[in-house]
């Protein structure tokens, strides 16, 4: 059961799917120190990749995400063109050095694009990096699904995809502009599973005009579906910072005791129906991979959320995309065609990031370890104070661990934060933990 601490809750903290985080970034890091750890890459490194699709068909009001309307195929095929250079500039640059077992699309919507030019950029990152025994997840909008997108995802060996939903509820769908009928998701659902692709759902509480019941209405037909995982995520609303969000009626939103008890609700009922919880907002059926890997001590955490993926080194390719090494974090231009331009110039598309001292590694080491598996060691760093949580009973201390108590999931990324040597007390480009 967990209690409600609103002073606990009332500072935006991070999600820490990175640190340092994004906020840290600066013009200072880009395209040299990019190209250097390229260029120092173990011949036997583990790699993942990430591609960045910046385009939905639809515009969400809700979303946070790079994203731009597909309305002009010369703009998706420009890009896609953009792309597919990227892809082979880097892999000449790694020269064979390296071991692609994940590949991941992402966005925007990989299904804003037409179907041909999916599977050129499939085709095109598969012959340049090797990776022809990589797992492959794709990020799906339901709302863009034709029987055709579905086959071709089991044709081109795709191991699992995400779907967009957030909320079955009608009336909420139409408050923050994604209409997405039940029987569309599905058939979908129905098609994949034939095809042996694992599922998976996105989620939303703290929606404008959700109730208790309508989250509990959409968790039901979620499970009735089983999707092999559920990320279930609190809206953040920064209509400053995400102006499509403007289109959002602020005071139609749940307070913050309504968030934290649909939070629980959604936690409560989840397990009820056999998913494990994950991390603090991912759920998982036993025998998921994600399950396993947090089961066994091998969650971790990075741009993409919770994840069994162990490998150090993830590239990411297309605007706004991030890459993440032991001793960097680089993201690419943020906008289409600033990227394009420096793509054609045959120049590598990085231009802000931070470089990642020996202390900041072992702070995010230490934040992932509380995220992911409720305990950590701080070694030598100097542990901060706490007090305020041990008092509350969220956290222990185990002779040289912190572990968290079952009841501190709500509160995991404020306790995490503690770690962050660089979070300002003023700080309001985050969301709330709940």
């Amino acid at each position: 059961m967990w209690t409600y601490h609103p002073d606990l809750l009332a500072r935006p903290v991070p999600r820490y799917t990175s640190y340092p985080t994004a906020a840290q970034f600066t013009d200072q890091v880009g395209a040299a120190a990019m190209a250097e750890q390229l260029d120092q890459l173990p011949a036997d490194a583990a790699l993942s990749l990430y591609l960045h699709i910046p385009y939905c068909h639809d515009i969400c009001w809700y979303c946070g995400c790079n994203t731009g309307a597909a309305n002009r195929g010369q703009r998706l095929s420009a890009y896609v063109e953009a792309l597919e250079r990227e892809i082979a500039l880097v892999a000449a640059r790694l020269a064979g050095r390296g071991r692609v077992s994940r590949i991941a699309f992402g966005g925007g919507s990989p299904n804003s694009l037409p179907l041909v030019d999916f599977v050129r950029l499939l085709q095109q990152v598969t012959l340049c990096f090797e990776a022809y025994d990589a797992r492959i997840s794709v990020e799906l909008d339901p709302r863009r699904l034709d029987s055709q997108w579905i086959d071709a995802m089991g044709i081109m060996g795709v191991d699992r995809v995400n779907l967009g939903i957030q909320t079955f509820t009608p009336a909420v769908q139409t408050r923050i502009g994604r209409i997405q009928p039940l029987d569309m998701v599905e058939r979908a659902v129905e098609g994949f599973r034939r095809l042996d692709v694992a599922v998976g759902f996105d989620l939303m509480y703290g929606l404008p005009g959700q109730s208790s019941d309508d989250l509990a209405a959409t968790l039901d037909a979620a499970i009735r579906l089983k999707p092999a995982r559920i990320a279930l995520f609190g809206y953040a609303h920064m209509p400053r910072l995400l102006p499509r969000q403007r289109q959002i009626d602020a005071e139609a939103l749940p307070d913050l005791p309504t968030r934290f008890a649909m939070a629980a609700q959604g936690h409560d009922q989840l397990v009820a129906a056999g998913y494990r919880a994950i991390g603090f907002d991912h759920f998982a059926l036993p025998d998921d991979s994600l399950a396993l890997a947090a089961r066994a001590g091998g969650l971790h955490r990075n741009f993409q959320g919770f994840t069994d993926d162990p490998a150090d080194v993830l590239i990411g390719l297309g605007a706004s995309a991030i890459s993440q090494f032991p001793g960097l974090l680089a993201q690419n231009e943020k906008a289409a065609g600033a990227y394009r331009q420096r793509i054609a110039a045959g120049q590598l598309a990085a231009s802000r990031g931070v470089a990642r001292t020996a202390e900041d590694r072992d702070r995010g080491h230490i934040i992932e370890a509380l995220l992911c598996r409720g305990e950590a060691s701080p070694g030598s760093l100097p542990i901060p104070d706490l007090s305020r949580f041990e008092s509350l009973g969220l956290i222990r201390r185990q002779d040289d661990r912190l572990v968290l108590a079952p009841q501190a999931r709500p509160y995991a990324r404020t306790i995490a934060a503690a770690f962050d040597a660089y979070l300002q007390a003023e700080e309001q480009r985050f969301s709330n933990a709940v």
